[in-house]
């Protein structure tokens, strides 16, 4: 399927592991497709496939990914040095924090990268390095993030199989089908007429110091996920011998947990712009390239908006080709527009602000 085409880079190994699972083959009778998905656009993005790949498109370019893993580890560097030259007064003690805080967030971005194996040819070498910056650099398991995100892929915004939307009903109510469900119910756990205001003061700033602190370690010893917890630990052992040589005690913990909410800011706009404004549902069983684009839509692209996002301002390429490597896809975006165009189906874009905005 064009699910596990997408999510594979050694198609001959993980075909090995589906033999096992194999129960019978289809009449000839029988169609090939189910009559919920879209058979002549299943076929025109196979298509679209085919031609990435023969433009090259799925292979990596490792000095971009090399330039961005050296300004991630100097920035790391210079977050530390700015405390030991110039005291830990006010003034340094914020550029210090701003400083780590952009080095933590392009680490996310680069460990995401390396998470859908886009860096290396070999997937050992993406697992090896995707364990060096997740547990080491910013101090959470890879396996854990793995389990969730490719989850995530696999049913963006389908409500109980998509992981990054189980906020609903809890903490938000989310998508405007959702909304109305619960109108009817009569069911609330929070002012939801007001989550537009709430929402500044717990989703951005709070998801990283509180719930994945907590479950990334929760998971990762749950599974018995013992080299990458040995991993983290080496994080926060450099963190607090680094940083507490500086720092007093109530420095270390505010600087510690300042940075996280920053880093934690950052990382939900940026995140949620593409998908929590799309439409929010149960799984209706739509082929691949339907189920992807109701779920995401594109910021514009700059310099900036590229370098800030970590080029998840291509959400819509990024998750029709997971494994394609961030710096082309911006040389598939007019195959997919042209794609989507054919079929009818809206190739949402939009400024950075806008895109903000929409989250509210």
């Amino acid at each position: 399927q064009d699910a596990f085409v997408a999510f594979h880079v050694d198609k001959v190994l993980v075909s090995k592991y589906l033999k096992p699972l194999q129960i019978g083959e289809l009449a000839p009778d029988q169609p090939s497709i189910e009559p919920t998905k879209n058979k002549m656009l299943v076929k025109d993005f196979r298509d679209l496939r085919a031609t990435v790949e023969k433009m090259g498109l799925l292979e990596p370019n490792q000095l971009f990914f090399f330039l961005h893993l050296a300004h991630i580890l100097l920035l790391d560097t210079a977050a530390w040095l700015v405390l030991f030259y110039f005291g830990t007064s006010l003034m340094p003690f914020t550029v210090s924090l701003v400083v780590l805080t952009i080095s933590q967030v392009q680490a996310s971005w680069l460990q995401h990268d390396l998470g859908h194996l886009s860096v290396f040819k070999k997937t050992k070498w993406n697992h090896w390095l995707h364990k060096f910056v997740m547990c080491h650099l910013i101090g959470a398991s890879a396996k854990w993030w793995t389990l969730l995100h490719s989850q995530h892929h696999a049913k963006p915004n389908c409500f109980q199989k998509d992981p990054d939307i189980d906020m609903h009903p809890f903490l938000f109510t989310l998508g405007k089908k959702f909304s109305v469900e619960l109108g009817i119910k009569k069911t609330k756990y929070m002012p939801y007429n007001h989550q537009h205001k709430y929402f500044f003061i717990t989703l951005p700033p709070l998801l990283f110091p509180t719930y994945f602190h907590y479950h990334t370690f929760y998971i990762a010893y749950t599974k018995r996920y013992w080299v990458d917890l040995a991993w983290m630990l080496t994080f926060y052992i450099r963190f607090f011998l680094t940083y507490g040589s500086l720092l007093e005690t109530k420095s270390l913990v505010a600087y510690y947990f300042i940075f996280r909410m920053l880093e934690s800011s950052w990382f939900v706009w940026v995140s949620q712009m593409n998908h929590i404004p799309m439409d929010i549902y149960y799984d209706n069983n739509l082929d691949w390239v339907s189920t992807q684009l109701q779920a995401t839509c594109n910021v514009e692209q700059s310099l900036f908006n590229d370098w800030f996002t970590g080029h998840l301002n291509f959400q819509i390429e990024h998750h029709l080709f997971p494994t394609m490597p961030r710096h082309n896809y911006w040389k598939v975006a007019p195959l997919v527009k042209s794609l989507c165009a054919k079929h009818g189906i809206e190739y949402q874009c939009k400024p950075l602000l806008t895109a903000f905005a929409d989250i509210v």
